[in-house]
């Protein structure tokens, strides 16, 4: 049998993708619960430095999706569209040091980055279209602009973090250790590679990182204001930033066994905001604890209630989507949270990106971005890189590019039945085999462009889908 299966491997050209499907609570060696790993590149991939935050962005001309991953010494950019199959398109290197915090926004189809304790990096500026026509990937891009100056004349040189609310075309510099004490520093980017300081709030000292949006939530007091919400390392601050050249504090609020403050996020209505203390593990022996406020009045703040994880890692960042929390745990990888009953928090999925363990230590998940309209989620991990993740069962063949042979074979994995679809009206013979090479099915057919095959009475595991005797694709069926 084994011979059989050498002979298999060595003559059939096989285009093995790189999705891998949770099964068994286990996908491509990470652990896993109800998310496929699409594909992942390992980090001396793209850097020998360590990977930091990410973001992502989708291009209105055509509604492609690209990664902006980042490196303590770089920024990569990779084409996400087809997810089981990135293209590392090039990178961004840093402007001045390289140390372990790199930050990267998107707006107007420009990329924001700052990074700290760098020296005088200032904000690079990225022109995000020159990625629609990359000649010889991966490419060595340069910045189309650097800003350097502060509010009042002030140098900015190296930034925790950036925030954007795309809404407006206002960046926020916040944790600048060159300028201002740390509070954000409002920059108008209207004329994304012409940025210009315009403000800055100081009273409240060092901002970690912040949401910033165009408020639209119960309090009617501040409907339609830009409102700033920071992190700031002992509280959470909100400040009334519509006029940036004079914003106003509008309150704060606090809560016990506060050790370091790091982000927070509103749920989809702005009810609640949910904040990550990112030294609390490590402080007070709980395990990752996730901390809700009541945010129905914001000029009165207040506790409500906390959720911990069955994980002792320490939690980072975490966004919203809709019903769900999609928090980056360190060692505990992608953490999935049902907050549709914020009384009654549900973790519903995860993917862990550093499987040795999910002790309170800085490595694994840096960051994440839930918010690709395929259903992409792209992780950034310190120590292996970067990942392409995806809610099983959801990849269809709107999500997957046709290749050269004009074929794709979906979904997979495949629960009930198996579609293959073909832009070439060319499917006329089909054959399934085992993972040891053995002919399960052969079918031939006059030229047609979709075929379903019924794999309800397969058994779980791996097979070879061979179509027209060239191309062949590696599938797994669930039960």
């Amino acid at each position: 049998m084994k011979k059989i299966l050498l002979l298999f491997i060595l003559f059939t050209p096989i285009l093995l993708i790189s999705q891998t499907p949770c099964a068994s609570n286990v996908a491509g060696g990470f652990p896993c619960s109800d998310y496929d790993l699409m594909d992942h590149f390992d980090k001396a991939t793209l850097s020998s430095r360590n990977g930091s935050d990410i973001w992502g962005w989708t291009d209105p001309l055509d509604n492609k999706e690209y990664a902006l991953t980042t490196f303590e010494d770089k920024t990569c950019f990779l084409d996400v569209t087809d997810p089981v199959n990135p293209i590392y398109l090039g990178f961004l290197n840093t402007n001045a040091g390289s140390n372990y915090w790199r930050d990267v926004k998107v707006y107007q189809n420009h990329a924001f980055i700052v990074a700290d304790i760098v020296g005088a990096h200032g904000m690079q500026v990225f022109d995000l279209t020159r990625l629609r026509s990359v000649a010889s990937p991966p490419e060595n891009f340069t910045a189309d602009a650097v800003l350097t100056t502060g509010f009042g004349g002030s140098t900015i040189g190296s930034c925790h973090n950036i925030v954007i609310n795309e809404s407006k075309a206002i960046a926020y510099l916040v944790g600048c250790r060159s300028a201002n004490g740390g509070g954000p520093i409002m920059i108008d980017i209207s004329n994304p590679t012409s940025p210009v300081a315009v403000g800055q709030y100081t009273a409240d000292g060092y901002t970690h990182d912040a949401q910033v949006v165009t408020y639209d939530g119960p309090d009617t007091d501040y409907t339609g204001k830009e409102i700033f919400i920071g992190s700031n390392e002992s509280k959470v601050v909100v400040v009334d930033v519509t006029n940036p050249a004079a914003p106003t504090k509008i309150s704060e609020v606090t809560y016990s066994n506060t050790a370091y403050t790091h982000q927070g996020w509103f749920n989809k209505n702005k009810s609640y905001f949910l904040v990550g203390d990112e030294e609390d593990e490590q402080n007070f022996g709980n395990n990752s604890r996730t901390i809700i406020f009541d945010f129905t009045d914001l000029d009165n703040l207040s506790y409500h209630s906390e959720f911990l994880s069955t994980s002792p890692a320490i939690d980072h960042n975490l966004y919203v989507k809709d019903d769900l929390v999609f928090q980056a745990n360190y060692r505990a990888g992608l953490r999935v949270l049902n907050i549709a009953d914020i009384n009654n928090i549900v973790e519903v999925g995860y993917f862990d990106t550093y499987p040795a363990n999910d002790s309170p230590s800085f490595n694994g998940a840096w960051s994440i971005y839930p918010y690709f309209a395929s259903g992409n989620i792209i992780i950034s991990d310190i120590d292996r890189g970067f990942f392409v993740v995806r809610k099983s069962g959801t990849l269809s063949v709107s999500d997957q590019v046709f290749d050269e042979s004009g074929i794709t074979i979906y979904p997979n994995p495949a629960i009930n039945e198996l579609k293959i679809a073909s832009n070439k009206n060319n499917i006329e013979h089909l054959m399934l085999y085992s993972l040891l090479g053995q002919k399960i099915i052969d079918k031939k057919h006059s030229p047609i462009n979709e075929l379903v095959l019924d794999v309800s009475n397969l058994s779980e595991g791996f097979y070879f889908v061979k179509i027209n005797n060239s191309y062949t694709q590696k599938i797994f069926v669930k039960k």
